[in-house]
């Protein structure tokens, strides 16, 4: 019998470790994808309002107002731009978009659709900076409009 309690001394709180482990890595997992989520949405609804007839040519900042830590950890951000369909010039683009927890991981990908007009410039999304921002630029290329989306820092 006391063998019996001893193993359960121990048995008991690593089991409840790692039950505590696997929900907090389940909830930093999904605290990722609903920033991810808000970031995607964020450019796509930035891009739909530039690319609007009635908004001119120019430039403007967009802090999406995503928290700067999960559970104690920065995340970092990166997009991709890539033609939806084919490589015609009137295709859409997908936005794959990245963010990774440092010190771990986790990381979560969600893919945005935008016009054949956007363009993508290589930047990464510092969740703890001040200026973490999304940039939107939209410009007349001498045959049509372009919108220009990067993250600022």
């Amino acid at each position: 019998m006391i063998p019996l309690l001893v193993l359960q001394i121990f048995l008991f709180p690593l089991t409840a470790s790692w039950l505590m482990n696997i929900w907090v890595d389940s909830r930093m997992s999904l605290s990722l994808k609903d920033s991810a989520s808000h970031l995607g949405s964020s450019i796509q609804q930035l891009y739909f309002t530039m690319n609007h007839d009635t908004v001119s040519a120019g430039t403007t900042t967009y802090t999406p107002g995503l928290p700067p830590y999960i559970e104690n950890h920065v995340y970092r951000g990166t997009a991709v731009l890539r033609n939806a369909v084919g490589n015609g010039a009137n295709s859409s683009k997908i936005l794959d978009i990245t963010l990774s927890l440092s010190k771990t991981q986790t990381s979560t990908t969600t893919s945005i659709t935008l016009g054949s007009n956007a363009v993508w410039s290589n930047s990464t999304f510092l969740s703890d900076s001040t200026n973490a921002v999304i940039i939107a630029q939209k410009f007349w290329n001498g045959t049509a409009y372009v919108i220009s989306l990067q993250f600022g820092s």
